[in-house]
């Protein structure tokens, strides 16, 4: 009998820049395996169409029972080429990166990490709605939040090597949310960027991003949508847990 329990679902991806509002973009399917002594593992696969170049992306990625990174392996795929692949193992005083691709060959890096942080941001939106209960909610007021990333870039279409990001992320409050996949009591959260701690490859930083979550202890993403030069939305199209 198996004494795990797994959470599969998929997410579409639409865009709403002016002329493409509501045609689909990409798509994401994950599946959460929540094991009994609290460890958690997610494996995302990340199709984005638009805008060029396209997006292939696979994300191993397994958390302590308090909710830290312990590792993560990262596969991508840009323009239907392979960019690079990296697997990230993190200690309790650095994070460790064994990593390779075409334009940068082989390389090992080894980053110490300095103090806390909140987590490792893999660029898989449910991996997004997920970090967001490090968030006391009993406020309002947006503080800064420092995550370490596999890519700096707004999509994450680089080859891995470890990056650190310091952004904002606030609790917005609690809304009923209906999608294809259902209707869910939701907390609503929002990542903003206003001191550029992570400018993309585009030269900007981060657009605000409102991500509404179950407000469950599984934190499933439900919806969200990036603003500025972005204009992206996502949503929840398939649970089973």
């Amino acid at each position: 009998m198996q004494q795990h329990r797994t959470i599969t679902g998929s997410i579409l991806y639409t865009s709403k820049k002016p002329g493409r509002e509501g045609q689909e973009r990409g798509r994401e399917y994950f599946t959460w395996t929540h094991h009994t002594d609290g460890k958690k593992t997610l494996r995302a696969r990340c199709e984005i169409d638009e805008p060029a170049p396209t997006v292939h992306r696979d994300v191993t990625y397994s958390i302590d029972a308090n909710d830290m990174p312990m590792d993560c392996f990262v596969r991508l795929v840009i323009g239907d080429k392979f960019m690079g692949a990296g697997l990230f193992i993190m200690g309790p005083d650095s994070i460790e990166c064994e990593s390779y691709g075409p334009s940068i060959g082989r390389i090992s890096q080894t980053m110490p990490i300095n103090g806390e942080y909140d987590g490792f941001g893999t660029h898989p939106i449910v991996a997004d709605a997920y970090i967001t209960r490090k968030i006391d909610r009993s406020t309002t007021t947006p503080r800064k939040f420092r995550t370490f990333l596999p890519s700096p870039d707004h999509r994450g279409a680089t080859p891995p090597v470890i990056a650190e990001s310091v952004i904002q992320l606030g609790y917005v409050g609690t809304e009923t949310v209906t999608v294809k996949a259902g209707t869910f009591e939701c907390y609503h959260y929002q990542f903003s960027d206003p001191d550029g701690g992570m400018i993309g490859l585009s030269g900007e930083a981060h657009p605000p991003y409102d991500v509404w979550v179950t407000a469950d202890d599984d934190a499933i993403f439900v919806q969200g949508g990036v603003g500025g030069y972005m204009q992206t939305w996502y949503e929840l199209v398939e649970l089973k847990r």
